[in-house]
């Protein structure tokens, strides 16, 4: 299984490869793919930091879980591979694009266009087993993830953190919100934005237009 991660983010997460956690986490990983099928794929594992390296690092988006259902997963969140049909939250998220910056309902729920242009979306947990949600948590991709973010905003400046759901908002707690640009609400999955949650939050623009105040080129959503 290859678990090789961008050159940029080896370098500023170099001390974190070392941390036994992170030791025996990979060991477990690699149990898990070897006796289970898992997703994503095992060289897509490390997608999210692979289209978009550190130093291109625009806006980050947090998930929870990689989807579990078979030929989901890609690596990025919210995100699946072409050819798959879209699920609900993706669907609800592609619709407030289109009300907020009037870019039409995108008929592929693959995001890498996304990650191309500098946006990080990155699950909490990074595997799953497959039809098992939650199988891979608490294992140590929290504590990894974790320190992700804390990187991102320790080290750069002037990134817009999206935190969709009570989840994603405990996730970016320790964000510095004099650097960064904080937008929070609930999450895109039907039960939420059913309830009111997640319509007409114009994260896109709002997104958008912070990168543009900052001679940054704005996202093609």
């Amino acid at each position: 299984m290859n678990v090789k991660i961008h050159p940029s983010w080896e370098k500023e997460l170099a001390s974190e490869f070392d941390e036994p956690y992170f030791k025996e986490l990979i060991h477990f990983v690699k149990d898990e793919y070897a006796n289970h099928k898992c997703f994503p794929k095992g060289e897509s594992i490390f997608a999210a930091f692979d289209y978009c390296p550190f130093e291109e690092v625009k806006v980050v988006i947090i998930g929870q879980d990689p989807y579990h259902g078979a030929g989901q997963a890609n690596g990025l969140c919210f995100s699946v591979n072409d050819g798959i049909a879209i699920p609900s939250s993706l669907i609800n998220i592609f619709k407030e694009i289109e009300k907020d910056v009037l870019i039409p309902y995108s008929s592929s729920g693959n995001l890498e266009r996304w990650a191309k242009q500098g946006v990080l979306l990155l699950n909490a947990t990074l595997t799953v087993r497959e039809s098992e949600a939650g199988s891979h948590q608490n294992k140590g991709w929290e504590i990894f993830t974790d320190a992700v973010i804390q990187k991102v905003s320790n080290v750069k400046e002037n990134v817009v953190f999206l935190l969709w759901g009570g989840f994603a908002k405990k996730k970016g707690a320790k964000i510095d919100s004099t650097k960064h640009l904080i937008l929070a609400t609930g999450h895109p999955s039907p039960l939420s934005a059913n309830r009111g949650l997640w319509f007409g939050n114009k994260h896109f623009s709002q997104t958008n237009a912070f990168l543009i105040s900052k001679g940054n080129k704005p996202i093609q959503w």
